[in-house]
């Protein structure tokens, strides 16, 4: 196995391990920041610029934004939060769920031939073919990912402005 591609593993992994068992939220969003640099940094190793570009942009620079304004904007105070019991059902819900996920995610690996030098290679597209796609035919899937990302985000606000009894608060 490549030294790089370990690195670039432990990276996911552990980031990815640490965010689910945070208990600060701010903390779990910051570590996700770094999962998803890492995935780019996979995408860069495994030669497609474009999506690790992509990846960075999207993930680490905008949804990490919007995740980290809603945690901020929606956050209740401690006391105000109901600590919730774990129940055995709880945890053994959660444990076969992961069992399942994780059963998929084996099968999926175990049965993609992993063959580094393909026959023929993978088709190119231009940067140039790529935004004319994005800003042709797809420019309305764009423009609604934005507008609902938006909408979100002001439904964060919505929720952080009001009190507990649920009234809006002053402005």
């Amino acid at each position: 196995m490549n030294l790089t591609f370990a690195l670039i593993a432990f990276l996911i992994l552990a980031s990815a391990v640490l965010a689910a068992t945070r208990r600060d939220l701010i903390h779990s969003a910051l570590l996700l920041v770094g999962n998803w640099l890492g995935v780019a940094f996979f995408y860069l190793w495994a030669g497609a610029e474009f999506v690790a570009f992509a990846q960075a942009l999207v993930y680490v620079g905008a949804i990490s934004m919007v995740v980290l304004f809603a945690v901020l904007l929606t956050r209740r105070m401690r006391t105000e939060l109901p600590l919730l019991v774990a129940t055995r059902d709880r945890v053994v819900s959660a444990v076969l769920g992961g069992a399942a996920v994780f059963g998929v995610l084996a099968v999926a690996v175990l049965r993609t031939p992993l063959d580094t030098n393909p026959a023929k290679p993978a088709g190119s597209v231009s940067m140039l073919s790529l935004g004319q796609q994005l800003m042709g035919p797809q420019a309305a899937a764009v423009l609604i990912v934005g507008v609902l990302l938006t909408v979100s985000l002001l439904g964060a606000v919505v929720l952080a402005s009001s009190d507990a009894d649920g009234k809006e608060g002053a402005p």
